[in-house]
């Protein structure tokens, strides 16, 4: 039977009734995708979160992300992106006993499925981009020699690559970081995918002799904006989620692109303007 390992990502929970909460929802589209993925059929054997949980890395926040992930019918895993904190996000989620508790990166091993799963920390506080030093890159070159021949996801919060959408690379991880986790990926031939958040939008490339993908956001997609455009812009188009069907030794690792709804596209940011297609919610201010 297949495994199937479903893929959300940056839902950037906030606080109910701030002005991020009013202009986006993302709270009410992160429950469109709890419902998504629990209706799906076959149902998803397992969740991945892939950073960026909330806006603002509040306590509060992190309770609201709680109430709201608590329907899911699988189990689900979480990562921090640039948005979030490691400290609030363990203490919220007290009862995730996988989430490291020594105060270090938030790293760690799953081991229950046939496709083992490994969870790698970008995270740098207060910064927008994402860091792989020496010690995060070691404890994975590590974990991956322990099962040379098991097939393996690793999940991340930012990409180790360029997408060639300028704004959201300027905050991306550091040139260098990517090159030496190339370097450790190269070493270990049974990677499968690596799994990323962080860009909101779908994007595959070919990553250091495996397949790297980003996985869209549950709410709102950074438009698409290719050299020589550099600004970074916001646009309401579907949200979705990524599937990761391992089908078995033979067939391998499948991706498919899962929509979570459907809706009309429209733009909310164009980089210096927010709601320039809609009317503002009633006292709506700019976040």
């Amino acid at each position: 039977m297949a495994l199937v390992v479903a893929q959300i990502s940056d839902p950037h929970v906030a606080m109910p009734g701030s002005g991020f909460d009013r202009l986006l929802g993302t709270a009410e589209y992160l429950e469109r995708a709890v419902a998504h993925l629990n209706g799906l059929r076959p149902r998803p054997d397992v969740v991945l979160l892939t950073g960026d949980l909330v806006e603002r890395a509040r306590a509060e926040e992190y309770a609201r992300l709680r109430a709201i992930l608590e329907p899911l019918a699988m189990p689900v895993f979480l990562i921090p992106g640039n948005h979030d904190d490691r400290a609030a996000l363990t203490a919220a989620f007290d009862h995730h006993r996988y989430l490291p508790r020594d105060g270090s990166f938030l790293q760690y091993a799953l081991e229950d499925w046939p496709l083992r799963l490994l969870a790698l920390d970008t995270l740098v506080p207060g910064e927008s981009g994402g860091r792989l030093c020496a010690a995060r890159l070691a404890w994975l070159d590590a974990r991956l020699a322990e099962a040379p021949t098991r097939p393996t996801l690793v999940f991340m919060h930012h990409p180790p690559f360029a997408t060639g959408i300028q704004a959201m690379d300027g905050m991306g991880l550091e040139d260098e970081d990517g090159e030496a986790l190339a370097g450790v990926i190269r070493r270990h031939a049974q990677v499968e995918r690596i799994a990323c958040g962080h860009i909101h939008r779908a994007i595959v490339r070919r990553f250091a002799g495996t397949v790297a993908t980003v996985c869209p956001s549950t709410a709102h997609q950074v438009a698409l904006d290719l050299p020589p455009e550099r600004r970074l812009a916001v646009v309401m188009e579907p949200p979705a989620c990524l599937l990761h069907v391992w089908l078995g030794e033979e067939e391998g690792l499948v991706t498919h692109l899962s929509p979570i709804d459907e809706r009309p596209a429209f733009t909310v940011f164009d980089g210096t303007t927010w709601l320039k297609n809609v009317a503002p919610p009633p006292g709506f201010r700019r976040p």
